[in-house]
């Protein structure tokens, strides 16, 4: 079965890094387009970023601003979202999440999404 597996969060400090990655199983990794999304307590579950099968195309969030860096190592089956100039802002649970779709634009839509990973937790904090 589809399993998507997140890890690498944690306590981070502010102006501080992190790389989250998510493993997949039981699919065809390399013939999916990938998404990150983020969920703050209290708050909607929001799109991140998102790249192509093969990583040649690549969107992120307004809010993203040139902090975040997604990626995808096909041969592991894993997509990363390397987090940087972190600030307390970027807490949340962070979810990876496979887009059901096979077509040429990325896509910022959860419903276009089918399978999730449990989500890692990412807290920004002094």
């Amino acid at each position: 079965q589809v399993q998507l597996v997140e890890s690498g969060g944690g306590l981070v400090q502010p102006g501080g890094s992190v790389r989250l990655s998510c493993a997949a199983s039981g699919f065809s990794f390399g013939r999916y387009d990938m998404g990150w999304f983020r969920q703050a307590p209290g708050k909607d579950r929001e799109f991140a970023a998102a790249i192509s099968t093969s990583g040649d195309r690549i969107l992120y969030a307004d809010f993203v601003k040139g902090r975040f860096t997604v990626s995808r190592d096909n041969a592991k089956n894993t997509v990363y979202l390397q987090l940087s100039s972190l600030k307390p802002e970027d807490t949340a649970v962070y979810f990876c999440a496979r887009d059901r779709r096979n077509t040429v634009a990325l896509s910022t839509r959860r419903a276009e999404y089918d399978y999730w990973g449990q989500g890692t937790q990412v807290t920004v904090s002094s």
